[in-house]
């Protein structure tokens, strides 16, 4: 099982997560997405089923926070504006989400998930705060963290949200989510940052998982069709990108419902270096160890008398494994500074690496011990 087939396999998570935007139905609420992952990604509302951008001027109003809580009128009135309603259709259903205009001529941020139904020849729209619908052009997406940018051709001239920086984002501030829970476009609730710096595993729109890191936790109510929208500071300056929910498991142990107080945001910084890639490139090249693994567990290395890690079950020809001499069978043991390391491990270097970073890993093959030094890279074209 590769990293993005893998569960939450260690960390924090103690409930079920979804994501937040799995979408609602036009009509009327559909089944979220289901997950045995304690994240589930907030969803859009579906029927089957991220510098400087601050290019405009933010209704020119700055807004205040009273009593340990955002002046949530004025934060609406002036961001509101800036938020759309996103659908997306397409031969695998449909269903709708919430993203922000961050640039005055059309450019449109929100979840990967949301856009997803449509990415095969199917078709997006934007509904504008004021009315307004347009249909809009996919510039590019990134499964891995969840983030997809849109274009409409509805002149140059939009309200656009500001952006604030990661670092400037305390624990117990107070924050405004916005968007279209169950496709009530144009909601607003009020919270506060719970956390920082989680690290949440989410089912990603094209299969499997991923896992979002440095995300923003809050206790702003969060629910399907809220993703893809925006949390913001008192001042209206987007903190994240609303993604995810935490859930209570029903009696089969399965990821569901609404929103419980706890809802997850990629951080604003991680939105804006996304989006500006996209916008330059298309696509965004991510490091990758170039290999297909599964967790040996403790119970399982036990019962054979082996090590538990990693074991290879295939590695990318050209990729950094195979640069690195790993080989299918191979059993690795360390990776980093992690001792028998997981899927979840795997996916988590993956998501906090850069192209060129070295990893160094202890493997065994054949019984015998070896060690050799990882450097990541992008796969090779052939691969993708």
């Amino acid at each position: 099982m590769s990293s993005d087939d893998e569960q939450a396999g260690d960390g924090e998570q103690d409930e079920p997560t979804s994501a937040n935007t799995d979408a609602a139905t036009p009509d009327g609420p559909a089944a979220e997405r289901r997950s045995r992952a304690p994240w589930l990604v907030a969803g859009a509302f579906v029927a089957a089923a991220a510098l400087g951008f601050a290019g405009g001027v933010w209704g020119g109003h700055v807004a205040s926070s009273t009593g340990g809580a955002c002046d949530a009128v004025h934060v609406a009135s002036g961001t509101l504006p800036t938020i759309v309603t996103i659908a997306a259709h397409g031969s695998s259903g449909s269903g709708t989400g919430s993203g922000e205009i961050v640039r005055s001529d059309g450019v449109v941020v929100t979840n990967d998930h949301v856009i997803t139904p449509a990415v095969k020849g199917g078709k997006i729209e934007v509904l504008l705060s004021d009315g307004r619908s347009y249909d809009a052009e996919l510039v590019g997406r990134d499964p891995q963290t969840d983030l997809a940018v849109l274009r409409i051709d509805a002149g140059d001239s939009l309200p656009t949200i500001p952006f604030s920086h990661s670092d400037a984002v305390d624990v117990g501030e107070p924050v405004v989510a916005l968007g279209a829970p169950l496709g009530l476009s144009g909601s607003v609730t009020a919270g506060i940052v719970s956390a920082l710096g989680r690290e949440v595993t989410v089912p990603t729109g094209t299969g499997g998982t991923t896992v979002l890191t440095g995300v923003v936790q809050t206790d702003a109510s969060i629910n399907p069709g809220n993703s893809g929208g925006a949390l913001v500071d008192c001042d209206g300056r987007l903190v994240g990108v609303n993604t995810a929910i935490a859930t209570v498991p029903n009696a089969n142990g399965e990821a569901g419902g609404g929103s419980v107080g706890i809802g997850f945001a990629v951080p604003v910084d991680t939105v804006r270096a996304i989006t500006d890639e996209l916008l330059e490139r298309g696509k965004v090249s991510h490091p990758s160890f170039g290999l297909a693994a599964s967790t040996v567990t403790q119970e399982t290395a036990a019962a054979f008398d082996v090590e538990p890690g990693l074991f290879v079950e295939s590695v990318v020809s050209g990729g950094a494994a195979d640069k690195a001499g790993l080989r299918p069978g191979d059993l690795v043991t360390r990776l980093g500074d992690v001792t028998a390391p997981t899927t979840a491990t795997l996916a988590r270097l993956t998501v906090t690496s850069q192209n060129g970073d070295k990893v160094d890993a202890v493997y065994v093959r054949e019984g015998k011990e070896h060690q050799t030094t990882i450097t990541l890279a992008p796969l090779p074209t052939s691969a993708r």
